[in-house]
């Protein structure tokens, strides 16, 4: 069997399902063209600390997309197959480019302008852009990292008033020309975190796309009355898919923010009239510790977060319900997966939700939404009863082609005719037997001390419910008795006193089994997440080995911790 076929699987889903258009370019056309839309606002773009603030109607988006797609055709020569990359950020002109590279049938490779420049330049040269389009303030980084790369014709610069075309690097007099383009087009290549390795570039097409943008907006029950607000980057696939893609599906509105901030945020989902956030659990925490008073903003019409692409804990949730009142709609995917695989139920009580969210281990993740499925496997490619932990697998129409030039990755994620997430969980079934999926952590993750997996999460959801503790991540370390024993990086909350490590293991002691528990409590200062909001833990494993390297030979036991 070729590496091909898995991939083939894992991408069928039985059922008859098609949209009424050909092309990314006829789904643009229905939208920007359609007369009951034209006045309506799609985007509005907010830059608070330059003071900018620009809406497009979706006829007027529909003319500024026009504008550029000719540019991009005639005047650099891009055609349906190249690909672009982009050092950008959240902007109106990313969307413009983004939105307009697929109406062309190019896709878009987008690379976070805060990577290091050796990242950045494998991404150009791994992915054989054609072009580059970057904010005209990082022209020359990024003129210098593009020597010698033979598939790169040129490098444009941007701003907030349009494209300049910068140094041509390999000319080409392709002809003009207008190009059928198909659903099936690339239209995202995301480049993942390379933890073991080089990062992996996974394409999405253009029905990708829109297949999850269907099931989102399906799952949320969005209409055209519904405006959502994009404050994550839209460098990432949640950015992307759920806030730009997804509403202008729906035939609703979006607003773009530069940037999250935690001042004002509440008051311009009042005065924006939004009805739903996408975040990532660190941005929940943020708002906790800002603590703002929401009492005199109209919020009737926000209908709560959509929450995911990072471990929710459960003190996380159940304290961010009970002091803003909203709710968390918990969900998960990844990019592989387009965006979200599945969501907690809409039509949970506010007791049932907190009881899926608090009550477990782990928050739930919910449900499967349509157009995929999900299953728990174990190593064999078989599936486990209910409640036991195995990898969380995934199948269907949001499943990405695979990993751009890497064989080798698309060997080993895809097997039995499932996408293999990485992600280790389990399942519960409610009483209807609906079968309500968790996430216990990355496999990789895992600590094993004694043959045993641990779960770091759940030791981070415990050290985080400590008054003093602003963030806190368990790690493993290199130890002779059980191969791995338990450390934990904790960052105090400012102004709070700091704890001693004996209160923190102490703390420990009362809510975790002694295999569980830190036996070395590490303080700082940085909290290493991603643009992402994920937390770094492989990162700050690697960064911490020689800390506690000295604890290898120490044989930790349970008369050591402090008796209270």
């Amino acid at each position: 069997m070729s590496v091909a076929d898995p991939i083939l699987q894992a991408r069928r889903l039985e059922g008859d399902f098609a949209f009424p258009w050909k092309s990314f370019a006829e789904f643009i056309r229905s939208r920007v063209e359609d007369p009951q839309l034209a006045d309506r606002a799609f985007l509005v773009y907010v830059d608070e600390d330059c003071g900018i603030e620009r809406e497009y109607r979706y006829a007027e988006f529909g003319e500024r997309l026009e504008r550029l797609v000719s540019f991009m055709r005639e005047v650099l020569g891009l055609r349906r197959g190249d690909r672009v990359t982009t050092v950008l950020f959240n902007h109106d002109q990313t969307v413009l480019l983004y939105f307009a590279a697929w109406i062309l049938g190019i896709a878009v490779v987008p690379i976070n302008v805060e990577e290091s420049a050796e990242k950045k330049r494998y991404i150009l040269e791994h992915s054989e852009a054609a072009a580059v389009f970057c904010w005209k303030a990082y022209m020359k980084e990024v003129e210098s990292l593009c020597t010698d790369l033979p598939a790169l014709r040129t490098v444009i610069g941007v701003e907030d008033d349009g494209c300049e075309v910068g140094p041509i690097f390999n000319r080409s007099d392709r002809p003009t020309v207008n190009e059928e383009t198909s659903l099936n087009d690339e239209a995202l290549i995301v480049y993942t975190s390379g933890t073991t390795g080089p990062p992996k570039g996974v394409i999405l097409t253009a029905a990708n796309l829109l297949i999850d943008a269907d099931a989102i907006a399906a799952w949320h029950g969005f209409g055209s009355a519904d405006r959502l607000m994009c404050v994550l980057p839209i460098h990432h696939v949640n950015g992307t898919v759920c806030t730009l893609v997804t509403p202008l599906y729906f035939k609703g509105g979006t607003v773009l923010c530069r940037k999250f901030k935690t001042a004002g945020f509440w008051r311009n989902l009042a005065r924006f009239r939004i009805t739903c956030v996408s975040v990532v659990p660190t941005l929940l925490e943020f708002l906790m510790d800002a603590d703002e008073d929401t009492s005199s903003q109209d919020l009737a019409g926000f209908g709560g977060f959509i929450c995911g692409a990072g471990p929710l804990l459960r003190e996380t949730a159940g304290r961010f319900e009970l002091r803003f009142g909203f709710p968390i709609r918990h969900g998960y995917g990844l990019s592989e997966t387009t965006c979200y695989s599945c969501f907690l139920p809409n039509d949970l009580s506010a007791a049932e939700r907190r009881d899926w969210l608090t009550r477990h281990e782990f928050p739930s993740i919910g449900l499967p939404i349509k157009h995929n499925e999900m299953v728990i496997l174990n190593d064999r490619g078989e599936k486990v009863i209910d409640g036991m932990r195995g990898e969380i697998c995934i199948r269907g129409r949001t499943v990405c082609s695979g990993y751009f030039k890497r064989p080798d990755a698309n060997e080993a994620a895809f097997r039995w005719g499932w996408f293999r997430s990485g992600d280790e969980g389990f399942v519960v079934r409610d009483a209807a037997g609906r079968p309500f999926f968790f996430i216990s952590g990355r496999l990789k993750e895992l600590i094993i001390r004694g043959g045993v997996n641990i779960s770091p999460l759940e030791i981070d959801d415990v050290l985080k419910r400590h008054p003093a503790v602003k963030f806190a991540m368990a790690v493993p370390f290199e130890n002779r008795y059980y191969g791995e024993e338990i450390a934990a990086y904790v960052v105090p909350r400012d102004g709070a006193v700091v704890p001693s490590e004996d209160a923190l293991l102490e703390y420990c002691r009362t809510r975790l089994s002694f295999a569980k528990r830190p036996k070395v409590i590490l303080f700082g200062h940085d909290v290493p997440y991603t643009a992402t909001g994920k937390p770094k833990r492989l990162e700050l494993k690697a960064r911490l080995a020689d800390r506690l390297s000295s604890y290898r030979e120490v044989q930790f036991k349970e008369k050591t911790l402090p008796i209270s």
